[in-house]
């Protein structure tokens, strides 16, 4: 078995007898939903491949190859009549780069449509004239020439919103080239709207549109005001993305190859790896079901295979956009304050639907209020739905683990814009090993006064804790938990050892975080500041918080024994008190096996 990594070339696959995971049953269901259909999805998570599928299944011209194609698919059993029906052409947006002027990017817009054009035209044998300078002149004779033989045509419009973000994205501040492309009869608009028309019994029966984010089409209004948006529809939820089900056989196939290797795979420990940092994504609140992003899946899957082991980074490289646009939204108005509120688990992110009709000149010009700024990290794959809570509200949280690193490290840019990674490497590395925080702790009290001239919110345990989470996150070596359920309890911190790094000297570790104010030990901030660590610890108050802390830490250690192994884990437990802003103090309780 070979695992199709970065390919979205749906014949290849299929010739080639690559892992392929069959959609083609929702085919019917497609062509019920619309005529023109709206599908939104993440970056990478298999939309390229559909179209090339449903493409490959339309094209008039692979009518002879639809056994071959198809026949072994669900699809293939019991095929529509529209199969092999159409002339199909695919226009790309991710290829269209989003440098320059508005006039650059025009030509470039156009030569890829015009190019697109040339090779269908060319492909079904119509007499088309192209218009270098006017792509819609284009497409309007290739539509006539197609009439002209009794054909129609089958468009697909892959990442239409691409280049068109990355144009928004580049100056947030400064946004006029997104004008150009979207408001009035900006070059995408204009281009949309002939597509539109096309439709409109011109030689143009079907599109299929995918993208990321519903904020370019609101931006074209009535340029395209057409689509039928699919993207949250449940039957089409695992659309693109793979199931427990399909992830559990692909692992017992690979194991099976490497144990002829002689290499044995714990197959358990990788699907509890794989579903901590990819799965947990959900585009429908009617069914919670959740997927896997299937490009981490095969990112993964064809490292096992070939490697016998783990990717060294679980977070693919090539997924380095995501981060790009947690960015994005921490330059928007009250988007660094939404990132901080989502990386605290005590609370919830709450909205009461979904937005899908917001516009880029509101989302940079006005302070949006939480539910729209939630709704585009819904559409960019780094919130996902979790339940629907009262009054039919729709409860948002972080898909996986993969992602949280990214909150996480965007957070710390936000809150120690000053310090590397570097600076504190050492300590939080020596309190992996031995379990020695003093360090680490000295490197945050330094750094302390970051949370005290914040908002009401930060004065408690979640300052103190946010601080270590955001410097001891590191999962490259731990599965890494804030505020993890362990029986309808929640810890405040756990970093538990990948199954891959156990090999390592390194302990699990158990944290809780307590915060005690300087009202409350009647002291002055100065005279905290003065206390001998000794004298600290042994404040009555502090002492209680102590004892507080290690109370819930003992009913949290055999929960994490069940769950992990009690063979397994090298548990380390460690509290920590804050007084206020001023002193941090530690305890832990060693690790005996």
């Amino acid at each position: 078995m070979k695992f199709p990594y970065g390919i979205s070339d749906f014949k290849k696959i299929i010739e080639q007898n690559l892992f392929y995971v069959d959609r083609t049953d929702r085919i019917p269901l497609l062509e019920e939903a619309g005529y023109q259909l709206l599908f939104l999805r993440p970056r990478r998570f298999g939309k390229s491949l559909l179209l090339n599928m449903l493409s490959n299944y339309y094209d008039v011209a692979n009518a002879d190859e639809f056994e071959t194609l198809f026949g072994h698919l669900a699809i293939g059993k019991n095929p529509t009549e529209k199969h092999n029906q159409y002339l199909v052409m695919t226009w790309d947006f991710s290829k269209v780069d989003a440098r320059g002027t508005i006039e650059e990017i025009q030509g470039r817009l156009y030569d890829h449509v015009n190019n697109s054009i040339k090779a269908s035209a060319e492909k079904y044998q119509l007499d088309v004239v192209i218009n270098r300078g006017n792509a819609v002149s284009s497409f309007d004779d290739f539509l006539r020439a197609s009439c002209a033989k009794n054909h129609k045509l089958y468009l697909f419009i892959d990442e239409y919103d691409n280049f068109a973000n990355e144009v928004m994205a580049s100056k947030v501040h400064n946004n006029d080239r997104y004008a150009d492309l979207v408001y009035g009869e900006g070059i995408l608009k204009s281009l949309f709207k002939n597509v539109k028309a096309a439709a409109a019994g011109n030689g143009l029966d079907r599109v299929f549109i995918t993208g990321v984010s519903p904020v370019i089409m609101a931006d074209i209004s009535s340029g395209y005001n057409v689509a039928t948006n699919i993207y949250r529809y449940p039957r089409f939820n695992d659309l693109c993305g793979f199931n427990e089900a399909e992830i559990k056989q692909a692992l017992h196939q690979v194991a099976n190859e490497c144990q002829q290797n002689g290499e044995l795979v714990d197959i358990e420990a990788a699907m509890k790896t794989m579903r901590q940092f990819y799965n947990g994504y959900c585009f429908n609140q009617h069914d919670l079901t959740s997927v896997y992003n299937p490009t981490l899946a095969l990112y993964f899957l064809k490292s096992l295979q070939e490697e016998y082991r783990y990717p060294d980074d679980l977070l693919d490289h090539n997924l380095g956009m995501d981060r790009d646009r947690i960015n994005y939204i921490a330059q928007l108005p009250n988007g660094p304050a939404l990132i901080q509120r989502i990386c605290d688990d005590s609370q919830q992110v709450i909205v009461p639907k979904l937005h899908d009709r917001f516009g880029v000149k509101d989302m940079l010009e006005q302070e949006q209020e939480e539910e729209a700024l939630a709704s585009l990290l819904y559409y960019l794959g780094v919130l996902t739905q979790d339940k629907v809570v009262a009054l039919g509200k729709l409860q948002l949280r972080i898909p996986n683990l993969v992602i949280r690193s990214l909150y996480v490290e965007k957070l710390r840019k936000l809150l120690l814009p000053d310090v590397q990674l570097s600076d504190f490497s050492q300590a939080k590395e020596q309190f992996f090993i031995t379990g020695d925080l003093q360090p680490l702790c000295e490197f945050i009290q330094e750094r302390l006064n970051i949370f005290s001239n914040r908002d009401y919110r930060w004065v408690n345990e979640f300052a103190i804790k946010t601080a270590f989470m955001m410097l001891l996150f590191d999962d490259r070596l731990y599965i890494v938990d804030s505020e993890p359920e362990l029986k309808r309890q929640y810890a405040d911190f756990t970093l538990i050892a990948r199954p891959d790094m156990r090999k390592y000297e390194m302990l699990d570790h158990l944290m809780e975080f307590k915060f005690v104010k300087l009202s409350d030990v009647n002291l002055s901030g100065k005279e905290v500041q003065h206390l001998s660590e000794k004298a600290l610890q042994e404040l009555p108050q502090v002492q209680a918080a102590f004892t507080a802390a290690f109370a819930q830490l003992e009913t949290y250690q055999p929960i994490l024994f069940d769950r992990y192994g009690e063979d397994i884990l090298r548990l380390q437990t460690t509290a920590v008190v804050a007084v206020e802003f001023e002193r941090l103090v530690w305890w832990k309780e060693k690790w005996q096996n």
